[in-house]
C-alpha cells in the first residue's frame, strides 16, 4: 500500500466471501489488526435484541433510528480499539451499515431506496468517522442473480420477511456501487475464491513480499 489506512472494510451481502478473505487479509500482513463486526464492540444493546424474537426486533419491533444508532455506536467503538500503527480490518464498514439499515427501513416503513437512503443518512448526521478504504465484493452486477447467487449459498430457504430484505439490499449495494460509496468494486461472479482475493489484494496495492510489509 503506498499509503496505509487506518481502516480498511470489506462489505457485501450474506454469503459472498466477506469473512474468509478478511482472514487472509490479517494472515498476509501482521500490520492488520481484525476488529470484526460492530456487534462485537458493543454488545450490551445488541444481546437485549437478541434475547427474545430478533427478527422480529430487527424488521417490527425497532425504529430506523433506533437500529441505525446502534449500528453507528458499534462502529464509533470498533474504531476506537484500532491500536496505533496499525490498519483495522472491518467485517461491514460504515458504508454497508448505512446499507443495511436503508435497505431494513425500506422493507419495516414501506418507503423507496431513495426515502430510505435519505431517512437514514440524516439520522447519521455529519458525525466524524474515519475514513476507511472500502471494498464492496458482489456476487454479481445484477441485483437479481445477485441474490440467487447468495441465496443458493444458504443452504435453506430465506423465509419470512428475510427474502424480501436481502433483495432490496443488494438493490441498494448496487446503488451505493453506482454512486461511488466504496473505495473499489469487486465483480465475483464465476470467479474462482483465489480469484477474487487476488482482486482485493490489488486493488488495496498489497505486494507479497517476503517480510511481510505492506508496499
Amino acid at each position: 500500500m503506498a499509503q496505509v489506512p487506518d481502516f480498511v472494510s470489506l462489505n457485501g451481502p450474506d454469503n459472498v466471501g466477506k469473512t474468509t478473505h478478511l482472514v487472509r487479509l490479517a494472515e498476509r500482513w501482521d500490520g492488520f489488526q481484525p476488529l470484526g463486526a460492530v456487534h462485537e464492540h458493543d454488545p450490551e444493546p445488541w444481546a437485549r435484541a437478541a434475547a427474545g424474537d430478533y427478527a422480529r426486533w430487527w424488521f417490527e419491533t425497532s425504529t430506523t433510528v433506533e437500529l441505525t444508532e446502534m449500528l453507528l455506536a458499534g462502529h464509533a467503538k470498533r474504531a476506537a480499539a484500532r491500536e496505533a500503527g496499525r490498519t483495522g480490518l472491518l467485517d461491514r464498514g460504515l458504508p454497508m451499515l448505512l446499507a443495511v439499515a436503508t435497505a431494513t427501513c425500506v422493507v419495516k416503513d414501506g418507503l423507496t431506496v431513495g426515502e430510505a437512503f435519505k431517512t437514514v443518512t440524516g439520522i447519521a448526521g455529519s458525525r466524524a468517522t474515519a475514513p476507511e478504504v472500502s471494498i464492496l465484493l458482489l456476487p454479481s452486477l445484477d441485483a437479481e442473480r445477485s441474490y440467487a447467487i447468495t441465496s443458493a449459498r444458504e443452504g435453506r430457504p430465506w423465509t419470512g420477511i428475510y427474502p424480501a430484505y436481502q433483495k432490496t439490499l443488494h438493490a441498494v449495494l448496487l446503488h451505493q456501487a453506482e454512486h461511488g460509496a466504496y473505495t473499489a468494486v469487486v465483480d465475483c461472479e464465476d470467479r474462482s475464491l483465489d480469484d477474487v482475493h487476488s482482486d482485493v489484494v490489488d486493488r488495496l496495492g498489497l505486494s507479497p513480499l517476503a517480510d511481510g510489509s505492506p508496499r
